[in-house]
């Protein structure tokens, strides 16, 4: 072997040691993605993953199960159903208390994106979450973020957070009904739901946190919502897969920083846009300034999260959680870079 082979064969065994989590072969390119509530806004930037084919780009075979609400998806990664959950960050912060390992490695929307309204021919006499007792709040699912920020607005109101009953009604258009039929009185909700309801004139809003505004009116600051998350042995296990889903995942939020209503309408299927595609596409545009910009959550958004369960859940109350321990970042900064 001459002088050139032996510097290409080197240079080409460097490149295999520094190649990028792209060029890699991921440890496991079939796996099962769980989620609660798909078509709702919340987890757009997974719909996108999932219909422009950026799984496919990062060579893996994601399959995604709708577990139609976020408690339900916690508990299939818990069981071992599925390997990894598009869900609301604050289950890292309880699971970590519960001593259980489970971490988010991108964070998806930067506010909760979550409006607490009332029916309109109750708004006469319900004008804040201090007149939610006694009433039926309708949320995706019992224990999942729409519930838990409906039980926290209670809470910082005066009131318990039993004092109202927590009624799951689904994430799409039994949400809807709900509502037109008087089943629930105050729905907590997630987009399209709420922009349908809004325009239809069934409801009036009192919390909305689709905004920095609002999410700061409620909780006092930022407030992480939709993340991926994992178990750590996972990411421990399979760092060239997890690499993967978070580079599909960024290329999500970049496509979304700059995509019009109508480009995101045109993506999805067609249930998703409730029968309305006008009303869908003001749904989006309502929802767009929750997306993430970095795909990492902030030091003072988790904090303010923990915060806010801690005065919800009587279990958490007196807990110690490293927060550090509840985001890898890594990942996200590595799909930032490109590198």
């Amino acid at each position: 072997m001459n002088r050139r082979h032996l510097m290409l064969a080197a240079g080409l065994a460097l490149a295999a040691l520094t190649a990028p989590a792209f060029a890699q072969n991921a440890e496991k390119p079939k796996l099962t993605l769980g989620v609660g509530g798909k078509q709702l806004l919340y987890y757009l930037p997974l719909t996108v993953a999932e219909k422009k084919g950026y799984f496919k780009e990062q060579g893996l075979d994601v399959e995604i199960n709708d577990f139609g609400g976020g408690a339900k998806s916690l508990q299939a990664l818990v069981g071992g159903s599925v390997d990894v959950v598009t869900g609301a960050y604050e289950h890292t912060i309880r699971m970590q208390a519960k001593g259980q390992d489970i971490r988010a490695v991108i964070e998806l929307g930067r506010f909760p994106a979550i409006t607490i309204a009332v029916r309109k021919d109750l708004a006469d006499k319900v004008k804040s979450a201090a007149d939610f007792k006694g009433l039926k709040i309708g949320v995706t699912a019992p224990g999942s973020s729409t519930a838990l920020t409906a039980q926290y607005a209670m809470v910082k109101a005066g009131l318990k957070a039993t004092d109202a009953a927590i009624i799951g009604v689904g994430a799409g258009a039994s949400a809807v009904a709900a509502i037109k039929q008087k089943q629930v009185d105050v729905i907590s909700h997630l987009d399209p739901v709420t922009s349908k309801l809004e325009a239809d004139g069934d409801i009036v809003s009192v919390i909305d946190t689709r905004t920095e505004a609002g999410t700061k009116a409620l909780f006092g600051g930022s407030n992480p919502a939709a993340v991926l998350y994992l178990k750590n042995d996972f990411a421990e296990k399979n760092p060239v897969t997890t690499q993967k889903l978070v580079n599909a995942l960024m290329k999500s939020l970049k496509w979304l920083e700059t995509a019009k209503p109508e480009d995101v309408a045109a993506l999805v299927p067609e249930e998703y846009l409730l029968g309305d595609r006008d009303l869908y596409m003001r749904a989006v545009k309502n929802s767009q300034e929750a997306y993430s910009r970095t795909g990492i959550s902030t030091a003072d958004g988790m904090k303010s999260m923990y915060d806010s369960l801690k005065l919800l859940d009587p279990e958490l109350t007196n807990s110690t959680v490293d927060l550090s321990k509840t985001f890898i970042d890594g990942f996200a900064k590595k799909a930032a870079s490109g590198s």
